[in-house]
């Protein structure tokens, strides 16, 4: 039912097209006349407006011929980082030929998407109407799925594929994410003349992190610092230090206490030594929670399971296009799609769950004839 061959020629012409975030216009085009050519309706949306970006989403719809409710088979247009990608087949998978990542993160989801939908087409294989979103500026923030214009989707639940466990992993738990920025102003001066006269914003900073409680802080819970700039010279005591931390957890209350105490120690500390600190906390994302009865869930665990393996409930640790577009009222799992070492130069993805994925989006197609039958 796969060809083989034609799901490895399109994701590498995928790899091959760059796409940074905020540089999706090149692969946008490209999809969009590919879904034209496939007998799709294609949309693009407002959100490069909104974004200040050259490219919007990309919504497209698949007239089906059984009348049940619309699905969506949902994935991201841009990468993060890497141009000028040059995969390669290496055994049995596909890897980056050179320093760059691959790309799989999300590519291989739109190869599956495309062949999913040439396999219905070709096979004759009824099915409901399908909607095809693809999003941009996933890897900085989802942006393209806050700014995403809902009036062009007529599908109210749908699947994301983006998650790197194995195919028959369902993602129904995701993460809230707040971003912490402070900034701490200490005082300068000479470090060698009169450093008693200074106060030392790099010391405060140090002092501060050391009493945060970071890294894993329990199962539902990670605190993280991954930025600190400050200093000019090593003879100037350093009046000022930028630092740029995150706290992410599954239960809002968590998350909060979190970051309540990272605050706390950014200003007891800045207290206590004379200097002054500003802390900025922005929400970059809520978490979202299906549960088994839900439609959806119904639906990705029959096709799991129409594949012959057994669907495993999952909780992430990152975020997606589903926490966003949960948020927005469209009930959304995200799906593992066997992706491997994404965002480095190991990513990979091997040839077997290449050539997996659009068997198990045609799966999805009719456990939601099945499912939806029955609503």
């Amino acid at each position: 039912m796969v060809n083989q061959a034609r799901v490895l020629e399109e994701f590498v012409r995928l790899v091959k097209i760059d796409s940074l975030t905020g540089e999706e216009r090149q692969i946008a085009d490209y999809l969009k006349r590919k879904l034209t050519e496939l007998g799709l309706t294609v949309w693009e949306d407002t959100a490069a407006e909104r974004l200040g970006t050259e490219t919007g989403n990309l919504i497209a719809r698949l007239p089906g011929n059984i009348d049940i409710p619309t699905i969506f088979w949902g994935a991201h247009m841009d990468t993060v980082p890497g141009r000028g990608i040059e995969p390669v087949v290496r055994g049995e998978a596909v890897y980056s030929s050179g320093e760059t990542i691959l790309g799989a993160d999300d590519k291989a989801g739109i190869a599956a998407i495309l062949e999913a939908i040439q396999i219905l087409k070709e096979e004759k294989i009824n099915h409901g109407p399908i909607e095809v979103l693809l999003t941009v500026g996933e890897e900085e923030g989802l942006r393209g799925a806050k700014a995403l214009d809902l009036n062009l989707l007529l599908a109210q639940f749908g699947f994301v594929l983006d998650s790197n466990g194995e195919i028959g992993s369902l993602v129904v738990q995701g993460p809230c994410q707040n971003l912490v920025e402070a900034t701490i102003a200490g005082r300068a001066a000479h470090a060698g003349i009169n450093p008693q006269d200074g106060i030392n914003a790099i010391q405060v900073a140090a002092k501060a992190i050391s009493a945060m409680r970071l890294g894993r802080i329990d199962d539902a819970t990670t605190a993280n610092i991954g930025v600190i700039q400050g200093g000019e010279a090593r003879n100037i005591v350093p009046d000022k230090v930028y630092l740029k931390g995150e706290t992410r957890s599954l239960k809002r209350e968590r998350l909060e206490e979190e970051t309540r105490q990272m605050q706390f120690c950014l200003e007891n500390t800045a207290r206590e030594m004379g200097a002054t600190v500003k802390v900025e906390i922005e929400l970059l994302y809520p978490e979202f929670c299906l549960s088994e009865n839900e439609v959806v869930v119904q639906i990705a665990q029959d096709a799991v399971q129409r594949l012959g393996r057994q669907p495993s409930m999952d909780k992430s640790g990152g975020g997606s296009d589903a926490n966003i577009l949960n948020a927005r009222g469209l009930r959304t799992i995200n799906l593992g799609i066997a992706m491997r070492k994404v965002h480095t130069s190991e990513e990979h993805i091997f040839l077997r769950d290449l050539n997996l994925l659009p068997l198990f989006l045609v799966e999805i197609s009719q456990a939601a004839v099945s499912v939806l039958g029955k609503v």
